[in-house]
């Protein structure tokens, strides 16, 4: 089972919330917190007000490129 990434959740992840630091990474590559449905919003707020996110996926349609 994949778990949520939110700091003491043990929920299944749902989500893949995909996400760059472009001071820190390449351009291309594509770093994945997981969340479940009660941390989605919180998890894509954060990284979105901070200019990371990518975009939210459902887990199973996470690729080989997203990780």
């Amino acid at each position: 089972m994949m778990t949520c990434s939110a700091k003491g959740c043990r929920s299944a992840a749902a989500y893949g919330v995909v996400w760059n630091n472009p001071k820190v990474h390449t351009p291309t590559r594509r770093k994945v917190w997981l969340a479940c449905a009660e941390h989605r919003e919180h998890l894509s707020s954060f990284l979105s007000v901070r200019g990371f996110l990518i975009e939210v996926l459902p887990v199973d349609q996470l690729g080989e490129q997203d990780g």
